[in-house]
């Protein structure tokens, strides 16, 4: 077989030399060296590669190149070999440049010129990287090919869950030549929506549960016993996987949906510690889940969970199979949802026109179209920067007389920056109609009635919290957020069912080994960076926790 290629791409002769020599003398026995002095040479030859079949393992550009810069030429490199590792060469004037392609092309890693000696500075990074492209499974995920009817929340429903998690798809209307030939193959009594695999199987209208099996998912625990059960993979579950796996706990994550939770529906997240660019929540989630799965925790997707039962030191949570799994302690990370919006008609157009969260698969569609936020919270303005960019016009419904109070003062601006974005105060939705999918809005502003065609609605109007399934083996506050710790203790009076001297810790609930973080615990700080804290301080509780039995 050829040898696997690293590309290394620098303006400068005397760099480009040097890095292709310190290149061969260490890898030139299993890597062929290909060295480009300009980005369009190297772009050529990159695509000569990819037109051979050839492997390309490592591609090193310098940021400081006419025509384009070391980043755009990651960006257009990654298209053709996503797998590769990539390598920004920086001086270090450059580490802005550095931090923008983290964001931009999930940089692997950035190398300060000059790296004298080699044998220091640049073998170790460059080994580093040739060894995880090694352990990278390469093989191209065949696209999945989705279809159904434009205005069907059953379709919404599969392309949602696929996009959230990851998952690449053909979206296909039925109307559509090809889309027609796949329902016709699929039968008369064809029930969509209709999801074909790159293998030919068909999977028509299919349960979360199948789907998440068919396209690769884990759903099915390993054992039936760990160390820690966290539910909910949202940043705070995300958060405990983490550090749990990673300081030798036996952790299983389980959730229902997709991770990242809400925060990874959001379109940019621009105050979140070490993204100064911004960061999109997919991308956090996605990078939070590879972390926890490189640290060895078990990701299960798609299980709803059930009940939460103590029996002597073990923690147990059952699924909505019949199924249970064990733990020494649990955390209880499952968030919030957003609340639906009251008003006649709404409730049978969601997912066909009325949407809760940010929906990110129908941006595309909103394309000249006008659009409704309802909410005044940091979700709202990110979701109405975002659908500015495919709408023509974007109105933010807002209860109060301002946006102050419950939005960050950077995105205020950013709205304020954006011209086809319009803020009306003291307005709600009354009501909408529609003909199979949402086409009006009754509006209220100011006391004075409206009626608007549109046929998108995206709601965020706060949340409440996942935790009816918890029965009443956990404490809860009259809005179904979580007691933990503190909160649980008045004066002298013990929890229920409390069954040690001690008081609760700081995030335990009233019963022991099972704590609460993120959005679901009462009284939370409901931010991205305080839900992370909040899982990994969880953690920390548990080892505490455990060292008492």
């Amino acid at each position: 077989m050829d040898k696997p290629v690293i590309v290394t791409v620098d303006d400068d002769p005397g760099v480009s030399r040097a890095v292709a020599r310190d290149l061969r003398r260490r890898y030139g026995q299993q890597y062929r060296i290909v060295r480009a002095e300009t980005a369009p040479q190297g772009i050529e030859a990159v695509k000569e590669m990819r037109l051979r079949g050839d492997e390309v393992a490592a591609i090193l550009a310098d940021y400081r190149m006419p025509q384009m810069n070391g980043v755009q030429f990651l960006e257009a490199a990654m298209d053709m070999y996503p797998f590769a590792r990539r390598v920004l060469l920086t001086a270090y004037a450059d580490t802005d440049a550095a931090i923008q392609a983290i964001n931009v092309v999930d940089l692997d890693h950035y190398l300060l010129k000059p790296w004298d000696p080699p044998e220091e500075k640049f073998y170790p990074v460059i080994d580093g990287q040739l060894d995880a492209w090694q352990r990278t499974d390469r093989v191209p995920v065949a696209e999945l090919r989705v279809v159904g009817d434009r205005w069907s929340a059953p379709s919404y429903k599969v392309r949602d869950f696929l996009a959230r998690n990851h998952v690449p798809y053909q979206w296909m209307l039925t109307e559509d030549p090809d889309g027609a030939q796949l329902v016709a193959a699929a039968g008369d009594d064809c029930r969509l929506p209709l999801v074909v695999t790159a293998e030919g199987e068909m999977l028509q209208a299919p349960d979360q549960s199948t789907l998440a099996s068919t396209v690769g998912l884990s759903t099915t625990p390993a054992t039936d016993f760990y160390d820690l059960i966290v539910v909910g993979g949202g940043p705070a579950g995300l958060g405990a996987a983490v550090y749990g796996a990673s300081e030798g706990l036996n952790t299983v994550l389980v959730e229902a949906h997709a991770s990242g939770g809400q925060a990874g529906q959001s379109s940019r997240i621009e105050n979140y510690l070490g993204f100064p660019d911004g960061v999109s929540g997919q991308q956090l989630a996605d990078r939070a889940r590879r972390q926890a799965l490189k640290f060895g925790a078990e990701l299960l997707t798609a299980r709803s969970v059930t009940h939460l039962e103590p029996r002597g030191q073990a923690r147990v949570i059952g699924f909505e199979d019949g199924r249970e799994i064990a733990a020494h302690a649990v955390i209880l990370a499952t968030g919030v949802t957003y609340r639906r919006l009251d008003a006649p008609g709404l409730d049978e157009f969601v997912g066909r026109g009325v949407f809760y969260g940010a929906a990110l698969t129908e941006a595309p569609s909103c394309k000249d179209s006008e659009v409704y936020i309802v909410g005044a919270a940091n979700s709202a303005g990110q979701a109405a920067v975002y659908l500015a960019g495919f709408a023509s016009r974007v109105h933010v419904l807002v209860r109060g007389d301002g946006l102050e109070k419950s939005m960050s003062h950077y995105l205020i601006e950013q709205i304020q920056a954006v011209d086809n974005i319009e803020v009306h105060l003291e307005s709600r939705v009354t009501g909408g109609q529609g003909d199979g999918h949402l086409q009006r809005l009754s509006i209220s502003t100011k006391g004075e009635e409206r009626t608007v065609e549109t046929q998108w609605l995206f709601v965020f109007i706060g949340a409440k919290p996942y935790t009816s399934w918890l029965g009443d083996t956990v404490e809860r506050d009259d809005k179904g957020f979580l007691l933990t710790g503190p909160d649980l203790v008045h004066g002298d009076q013990r929890p229920r069912n409390w069954p040690l001297r001690r008081q609760p810790y700081f995030l335990e609930t009233n019963v022991p080994g099972v704590l609460a973080a993120g959005d679901v615990r009462a009284e939370s700080i409901k931010r991205v960076a305080s839900a992370v804290g909040e899982g990994a301080m969880a953690v920390a509780l548990v080892h505490r926790y455990l060292e008492k039995q």
